[in-house]
């Protein structure tokens, strides 16, 4: 089975290190800068064991504007919320640890990497934050949830 492949804002498609290498060169555009690189999942449930899962890699230039790159996948077998919102905790660090071991092969201005996830204080996710809070930081990755995960909650959302 081939990797989804990543869209950009014209339309085109990319892979997993392409869009890396993008997000690479908008940085260096203006190497004076400070950048923040967000990576987020979200999903949608489509029947009982089935779900869209929509993944977006954000690069922002503080101050500044950004680009965003967005991929679609279907995954199946996914019988719970819970099982749901793993998966796209994993899918999340997946990609960011791709994307981080393509940024620290080229010199990069300075950047944060976050993984944002799209669970809050409220509803029935909250009890889940501790352990997807858990499960990124022992991937040595920074992590952020509602009402800061931009990149789950609006980017990754808005292609659900």
């Amino acid at each position: 089975m081939t990797e989804p492949l990543f869209n950009n804002s014209s339309g085109g498609k990319l892979t997993v290190k392409e869009a890396a290498t993008e997000v690479i060169a908008f940085m260096q555009a203006e190497p004076g800068r400070s950048y923040k690189v967000t990576i987020g999942t979200d999903s949608e449930v489509f029947d009982k064991t089935s779900a869209d899962f929509v993944t977006a890699i954000v690069v922002h230039r503080i101050g500044n504007g950004g680009r965003f790159f967005w991929r679609r996948d279907e995954l199946h077998k996914l019988y719970t919320m819970r099982d749901r919102i793993m998966q796209e905790v994993i899918v999340s660090i997946e990609i960011a640890k791709t994307v981080l071991s393509y940024l620290r092969q080229f010199d990069t201005p300075q950047y944060d990497l976050e993984v944002h996830v799209d669970v809050g204080t409220n509803g029935q996710s909250s009890k889940m934050i501790q352990e997807l809070v858990g499960m990124i930081r022992a991937n040595n990755l920074e992590v952020k949830t509602k009402p800061e995960a931009y990149a789950a909650s609006s980017v990754a959302d808005r292609y659900i």
